[in-house]
């Protein structure tokens, strides 16, 4: 009897956590969809710590979460996604047979995405992030080939930050500048906020600035996120770490984006 109960209490959860998913949808959906979110993918090893679980089963479960994020993107319309895989900082730091489950997962997803149909996904990836730093030539070819097949759609970009940090991203547009400046290219007089922005990791983008920035795991910070295009974003901080990250959490972070007053200063 005991267990008929706790399926019956499981039962009518899963029924009202479905309605109440369903019921978010449609409220966001009448709303201000942002048009540029920003993911810092937070948590992943104090949840297998917590669970009990090794590291790459846990960054396993996290790159299932990247694929369910971008699907659900698509879903509600947003047209440009960037997600924080690995920063300049976190390569520096981290142990060698961390990065080592890191690359061989990151090769996995790249190698699949080859396999599969652009046309099927309808996604526009790119790679942001300082890859020089790549010692991999294998890898770094896998991004060159996936970015390549995965260049046209104009339904979803989704930004893979990699090896990136915002400082850096900062400095290495202004020595574009500079060399721009010196070949005559541009005169210091063109330089202006507009302009600036043409040399970021993010140029390519039809909205660059950010509406809004996810961070998962329940660290309040950005960690050297998009520091250029998060200036007037909305920070929305989650507990929930990134493998146990669910549509209804996507959609509770959209419906608070849209309740915050924007007011850019004024």
């Amino acid at each position: 009897m005991k267990l008929y109960d706790h399926l019956r209490k499981f039962f009518r959860f899963i029924k009202l956590y479905s309605i109440y998913e369903r019921f978010l949808y449609t409220d966001i959906k009448s709303g201000p969809i942002p048009r540029h979110i920003g993911v810092i993918l937070d948590g992943n090893r104090r949840w297998a710590r917590k669970e009990g679980l090794d590291k790459k089963t846990a960054y396993r479960i996290g790159a299932k979460k990247v694929e369910e994020i971008i699907s659900w993107s698509k879903e509600l319309g947003i047209k440009n996604l960037t997600l924080f895989v690995l920063s300049t900082e976190n390569y520096m730091k981290r142990s060698a047979d961390e990065l080592a489950i890191l690359f061989e997962l990151l090769e996995e997803y790249l190698r699949k995405l080859l396999d599969d149909d652009p046309e099927k996904n309808k996604v526009r990836i790119r790679f942001i992030g300082n890859l020089d730093l790549l010692k991999d030539r294998n890898l770094k070819q896998l991004i060159e080939e996936v970015e390549r097949k995965y260049s046209y759609s104009d339904s979803l970009t989704v930004n893979i930050a990699f090896l990136y940090g915002g400082k850096w991203d900062i400095v290495n547009a202004t020595k574009r500048i500079v060399n721009a400046v010196l070949k005559g290219e541009i005169t210091s007089n063109d330089i202006s906020i507009e302009t600036f922005q043409k040399y970021l990791s993010t140029s390519h983008l039809d909205s660059q600035d950010l509406d809004m920035v996810l961070r998962t795991g329940g660290e309040w910070r950005l960690s050297n996120f998009l520091l250029w295009e998060a200036a007037y974003s909305e920070l929305i901080f989650m507990d929930v770490y990134w493998p146990e990250f669910r549509k209804i959490d996507f959609l509770r972070a959209i419906r608070i984006y849209q309740h915050r007053n924007r007011r850019f200063g004024a």
